[in-house]
């Protein structure tokens, strides 16, 4: 089992009465190769949750479970794809993919092939040797992706990884997710501001409150896959897209008074 559990988690950050509550209480379940998207306002905690869950930061009460063992630390079991990704300037597209062996003290020779097989699932054959300035910024994000999955981690953590891209690139980044999701099969945990995109990715859709970050509600989707942007218009989405906008604005009037 590689589901990820989040029981009873808190963060607070700083001492006494100057701490501030990040996250009250958070429980979430990502059952087994499924798809679970965090949508919620800024501020709200969502992408210290990723961090707790990714092991980079410690909760403050609660724990994490990744496939039954609870998470103390960096889990090699996880892959994390970042906001900005992150490349090294004079590295090309390969070795930027095969930087995390490096870092785990894995054999390049040995994952060579993984590698030019994750270049071509992400659409960027022929780009091997191109440097991170020749590259657009969602092709950047692709390698950034490539990098988190190299070493084939059954858990992959994803923070608002196209939030600075054009809507163009980000749709059809969208596209290339879903599509490596369904190959790969990966459980997954994304993290994002959209509505739309939260929905059109995933299986659920959990909404967090404003600070402190609590689940205020689980929204399933269920829409048949593979997705197109043709399904935007389906009963089915129309009737989750509704559902998750009511919280949203319920959650939002609340903030506000």
């Amino acid at each position: 089992m590689t589901g990820i559990e989040v029981l009873g988690v808190s963060k607070v950050f700083g001492k006494g009465s100057e701490g501030v509550r990040a996250l009250d209480m958070v429980d979430l379940s990502v059952p087994e190769a499924s798809f679970v998207s965090i949508l919620g306002p800024s501020g709200c905690g969502k992408s210290t949750l990723l961090r707790i869950v990714a092991g980079l930061l410690p909760a403050t009460n609660g724990r994490v479970m990744i496939a039954g063992a609870e998470v103390v630390g960096p889990n090699p079991d996880v892959g994390i794809v970042f906001q900005s990704p992150v490349l090294l300037p004079w590295r090309n597209v390969l070795q930027n993919i095969e930087l995390t062996l490096e870092f785990r003290g894995l054999s390049r020779r040995k994952y060579r092939d993984k590698a030019l097989d994750l270049i071509r699932l992400l659409g960027l054959k022929n780009f091997e040797r191109s440097l991170p300035h020749q590259l657009s910024g969602g092709m950047q994000q692709r390698v950034a992706i490539g990098r988190a999955l190299i070493h084939d981690p059954p858990v992959l953590l994803m923070d608002e990884p196209f939030g600075a891209l054009d809507a163009f690139t980000r749709e059809q980044l969208n596209l290339e997710v879903q599509r490596i999701w369904l190959e790969t099969k990966k459980t997954v945990l994304f993290i994002t501001h959209s509505i739309t995109e939260a929905l059109f990715l995933s299986d659920q859709v959990a909404i967090m409150s404003p600070r402190p970050g609590r689940v205020a509600a689980i929204v399933p989707v269920k829409l048949p896959r593979p997705r197109s942007f043709k399904d935007l218009q389906a009963p089915e989405f129309q009737v989750a897209e509704r559902d998750a906008r009511e919280v949203v604005d319920s959650l939002w009037r609340r903030s506000t008074l």
